[in-house]
């Protein structure tokens, strides 16, 4: 229960950072805003140089990040889980990846629809935690791929993108 609070109050804190507003970046680009991990090893570290130690090593390729700063050639994101530190931009893909509800409980099955409305049929269901990618997102709703399943969700059920983002 601690954990999915906890969970719930980091999602809640990347909302209100881009309901804020978003600024332009050293690179040009928005910040923050969701990316994903280029390899299946990359290192996070305390801060913007290989000076600086590595507090983790992802270990999955395609898992989505949010970049909340930008330093140089460095880019300090934000997990699923609300840690923080830096990783080198060329470790990190503009491809668009989320994780189906990572904050509810274990176990919980999220329906995937087969159209972007509540009263859609289900096109299967998707333990919470599924990596997924997103195909496109629109007034709401996203469209994502699982391995070569093929559904739609609110785009409040995904990690890796905001409220109302549209994503083609």
């Amino acid at each position: 229960m601690t954990v999915c609070l906890v969970m719930w109050a980091m999602m809640l804190a990347s909302l209100q950072a881009h309901a804020q507003g978003t600024t332009i970046g050293q690179s040009g680009l928005k910040v923050p805003r969701f990316v994903s991990l280029k390899s299946d090893r990359v290192n996070v570290r305390a801060g913007p140089s290989t000076d600086h130690k590595v507090k983790w090593v992802f270990r999955r390729a395609g898992l989505p990040v949010e970049i909340v700063s930008e330093f140089d050639n460095w880019r300090q994101i934000r997990d699923s889980e609300g840690e923080e530190g830096w990783v080198f931009h060329s470790l990190l893909s503009g491809r668009r990846t989320a994780l189906i509800s990572p904050w509810q409980s274990v176990g919980t099955l999220v329906p995937l629809l087969r159209s972007p409305r509540e009263d859609a049929p289900i096109a299967l269901e998707a333990q919470i935690g599924v990596q997924v990618d997103i195909k496109e997102c629109k007034k709401g709703w996203c469209e994502v791929i699982a391995k070569k399943y093929t559904g739609w969700l609110k785009s409040n059920l995904l990690w890796g993108v905001y409220p109302n983002e549209e994503v083609k």
